[in-house]
């Protein structure tokens, strides 16, 4: 028998149960399913990475029928939403965002949003994290990915992908109608924290903040930061075994 594949959904995310983000990746979900779960953390939890929580006991505080909130990480959010909240209704998609704020480049290595459907992927369900770029002063697009997505998740859904493998999707800062495609991508580089700001509180103690991205030059061909800079859609699978085939095999000769 022929499982649908949007015959059940989970909608999570790191910005947190009440993010605009998350409410427009509801409305995403429910065009493409009628029965929409949402387990999300209580509150942000943007750069948790894929970190579980070990040193204390978790909550997980029902608000509504198929809506909860978790007191720990992205992860954990995937992890007791599978394990216990629909582990006799377990989804057929996972959908993470909609995250305010591009998750590009080395990014993925920091992303609570991508954590939660890398979680998704590793528990054996299907995953697309979504994230819109932003622009500090001017509104959130939020428009863009509301129009965008759902046709998109159906094409992406319906080309499939490797069982170990997520979706990274990325919507450019700019209305839906002015988007000029979609691009399929390769991670770029582009790495957060070069700059890191020192202060004084008024107790005269130290305290720091960690600076703002730094981009790679040029935005290399090909990557998920050119496709955004051209005013792209970046759709880039990401693939959970970080083994380099190539220096395993220099190694394995090697070291023979």
């Amino acid at each position: 028998m022929t499982i649908d594949p949007f015959a059940r959904i989970l909608v999570t995310n790191d910005d947190g149960i009440q993010a605009p983000g998350l409410k427009v990746l509801e409305k995403i979900a429910r065009q493409l399913s009628k029965d929409v779960w949402v387990v999300a953390p209580e509150v942000e939890q943007s750069g948790a990475g894929h970190s579980l929580t070990l040193r204390r006991p978790l909550r997980m505080r029902r608000l509504a029928a198929k809506r909860f909130a978790v007191d720990g990480t992205p992860t954990d959010s995937v992890l007791l939403a599978l394990k216990v909240a629909m582990r006799k209704h377990r989804p057929t998609l996972v959908l993470s965002g909609v995250n305010r704020g591009a998750n590009l480049g080395e990014d993925m290595t920091y992303s609570g949003t991508i954590a939660a459907a890398m979680e998704a992927t590793l528990l054996g369900v299907p995953a697309i994290a979504l994230s819109q770029e932003v622009v500090t002063g001017e509104a959130v697009a939020w428009g863009t990915p509301a129009a965008i997505a759902p046709g998109l998740v159906r094409r992406l859904v319906a080309s499939g992908w490797p069982a170990d493998v997520l979706i990274n999707v990325n919507f450019p800062h700019r209305a839906a109608n002015a988007v000029v495609g979609t691009a399929v991508t390769r991670q770029g580089r582009r790495k957060l924290g070069e700059q890191i700001e020192g202060r004084i509180d008024t107790r005269g103690e130290h305290y720091y903040w960690i600076g703002p991205v730094r981009g790679e030059d040029g935005d290399p061909a090909g990557t998920d930061l050119e496709a955004i800079r051209q005013g792209k859609v970046s759709v880039t699978p990401l693939h959970l075994d970080l083994t380099h085939g190539a220096t395993r095999a220099k190694l394995a000769e090697d070291l023979a």
